[in-house]
């Protein structure tokens, strides 16, 4: 029996993968680069697993560490790079579709980028900077030492390098080799690899392998973080006051229980038809829409896996620059649960234009328009959160509003989407992708890069620069409007979605969304210079409460970190000067004056424009119209 080039791939690939656990079972000491909070597993350390050493430096200091704020990082840095790549593909799509023939580069390369974008954004950034969030913040949130398995955490890390090699390897130069056309989709009968197209090739049984390691990553992680939140909190932080983004997380992480196994299930058949001649998704088999009900039953609920930490996020910043506790901290938590219950009902409104029973596409409709309400509650809960607010327009609070404004659109056009007879007229049309980009993108990253620049002086012990953040902002903000809001003017037009080519009466509005492409593109160069300029040079952090939470009783456990010794500077991997921030190189930034301040704004005033609040050497001021509330009640609690 000749041997073909699927087998000799995959037999490659399993030999890298055991050589890979061989190679990490033979480490020793393991405990020496764990959390400096303690690390092991839950409820059981040793004393010889607690500060036993120093980290090492450099490179064996992050290929070997279990500390949960490390690990977060090394999320976040993967998290940035696959941003870029999607990023980069998205461009490269729109750079194509400003005439409305196929100019730069063959409709099967315009395919494989159109794959790689959505599995890269959905599977390779989404989910893995909200475990970059979860990581470094939660256990210091909720007083815990660590997270409650940190081996297990740097295993579930380490299998998504090892997941995108393979996702990616049809891109390598290897004869023979070609990248997956299959949209992030992975519709059979295309997906099935019978005919005469280029789907039968082992780039697609690769990326199928390599989803199914990162789908078992998305898995340990969300273990982890489950009972992290329920053994491993301090004995003050009880459910009545957890806060809200542990809240979402938790949610999250019970969605991908559930979730994340059926779609590995579903790409088990789908490997197995491709390669040994099964017919779970054939036509005189199980059928191709066997496929979309599992993909969809996983595919919906991935929508509110990447949203809710985002809404979370969203949540515990916006009372932070408002000056308010979050009106209705209890309708917020329910409606989060709500959300992570109703998202597995809705999953066949992706289906109704498949020829399913009519009482069947009803139900589902009836269940899509009734998850749009805890949506809804919090959002007037966020709004009544800055009515009467003494707002503070500093970078994150204006990516807060920018995803709220977003997250308003997004919601609008997908309660249309809902109604059958509408999602018939429009479905697999620009309206599609331009109604779920103003979740992901208007949502989802927004509140990310809100995250990013509320704790960028913890995470470094240094400010950005606030102009190059707000100009960030701005950039993407308008990008991001003109780009999908043509999206959707394009479905209403029947532009259809996936084409490398269309009519020329949809030009002007295609070239509309490039340009938005564009200014998009401009605010991401923005903040990758102001995060790594910033990461080096920028001003030190002088305080333990950088944005005068205090006087706003919002101040929580995570910026504590900043006033302890800690082993390693996260800048340099060294020397720590004697107060615990990194040592000053000798070289600050030349305008610290103005990331002190923003526009030529005092630290200490928040009428306007400010950036931070430096409480050590400008004083804070107790006075105003705030509400207050209990310290236990920072996030809102009863």
């Amino acid at each position: 029996m000749a041997i073909g080039p699927q087998a000799v791939m995959t037999t490659v690939m399993g030999a890298l993968l055991v050589g890979a656990f061989l190679w990490l079972s033979r480490l020793e000491n393991w405990q020496l680069v764990g959390s400096v909070r303690g690390s092991g597993t839950a409820g059981e350390r040793t004393d010889e697993e607690e500060h036993t050493g120093v980290k090492p430096s450099g490179v064996i200091r992050w290929l070997t560490t279990v500390d949960h704020k490390d690990i977060g990082i090394l999320y976040g840095f993967y998290a940035t790079g696959m941003f870029v790549w999607a990023g980069l593909a998205a461009v490269l799509m729109r750079t194509e579709l400003i005439t409305p023939a196929s100019d730069l580069f063959p409709a099967s390369f315009y395919n494989a980028l159109l794959t790689t974008h959505g599995i890269a954004m959905l599977l390779l950034f989404g989910t893995p900077i909200l475990a970059a969030f979860g990581n470094y913040l939660l256990p210091l949130i909720i007083g815990a030492d660590d997270m409650a398995f940190p081996r297990i955490n740097a295993i579930a890390f380490w299998l998504l390098p090892m997941g995108t090699v393979l996702v990616f390897a049809g891109f390598l130069p290897v004869d023979g080799l070609l990248p997956a056309q299959t949209a992030w989709t992975m519709y059979p009968p295309l997906s099935s690899g019978i005919g005469a197209g280029t789907q039968g090739n082992v780039g697609v049984d690769l990326m199928l392998l390599g989803l199914h390691l990162t789908g078992l990553s998305a898995t340990m992680g969300a273990i982890n973080f489950i009972v992290t939140i329920f053994t491993e909190r301090d004995e003050s932080v009880t459910w009545a006051n957890l806060d809200i983004f542990s809240w979402t997380m938790l949610v999250q992480s019970g969605q991908i229980l559930f979730a994340f196994p059926l779609l590995g299930s579903a790409m088990v058949l789908l490997l197995m038809d491709r390669n040994f001649g099964t017919t779970f998704y054939a036509v005189d088999g199980g059928g191709p829409i066997l496929w979309q009900h599992l993909f969809w039953f996983w595919g919906h609920p991935e929508v509110y896996i990447l949203i809710l930490p985002a809404m979370g996020i969203v949540s515990l910043l916006l009372p932070r620059f408002s000056g308010r506790e979050l009106f209705g901290y209890k309708f917020v938590v329910y409606s989060t649960l709500a959300i992570g219950v109703l998202s597995f009902g809705v999953w066949a409104h992706h289906m109704f234009s498949s020829g399913l029973d009519p009482r069947l596409r009803a139900s589902f409709m009836a269940v899509t328009l009734a998850i749009a309400v805890p949506s809804a509650v919090k959002t007037f809960n966020w709004i009544t959160t800055l009515w009467n607010g003494r707002i503070r327009l500093t970078t994150p609070m204006l990516f807060c509003v920018g995803f709220l404004s977003n997250f308003v659109i997004g919601g609008v056009t997908g309660v249309f989407l809902a109604s059958i007879p509408v999602d018939i007229v429009l479905h697999d049309t620009y309206y599609v992708v331009g109604h779920f980009h103003y979740f992901l993108m208007g949502g989802l990253v927004f509140a990310v890069f809100a995250g990013i620049y509320y704790w960028f002086p913890l995470f470094t012990g240094r400010w950005y620069q606030p102009r190059l953040g707000k100009a960030h902002f701005w950039a993407t903000l308008v990008g991001t409007n003109i780009t999908f809001f043509a999206m959707i003017l394009l479905g209403y037009g029947g532009m259809p979605r996936r084409y490398a080519s269309y009519l020329p009466q949809f030009a002007t509005l295609h070239q509309a969304a490039t340009l938005g492409a564009f200014f998009i593109t401009i605010g991401q160069l923005f903040f990758l210079w102001n995060a790594v300029q910033s990461w080096f040079e920028g001003d030190p952090v002088e305080s333990d409460d950088p944005w005068g939470l205090r006087r706003f009783d919002m101040y929580t456990a995570e910026w504590t970190l900043l006033n302890e010794q800690r082993r390693d500077a996260l800048t340099d991997g060294g020397q720590l000067a004697g107060d615990g921030y990194p040592v000053d190189d000798g070289n600050p930034a030349d305008d610290a004056a103005e990331s002190a301040g923003g526009d030529g704004a005092t630290p200490a005033d928040d009428a306007g424009d400010t950036e931070r609040i430096d409480t050590q050497r400008h004083g804070v001021d107790n006075t105003g119209d705030t509400q207050r509330c209990d310290t236990d009640r920072s996030e809102g609690g009863a």
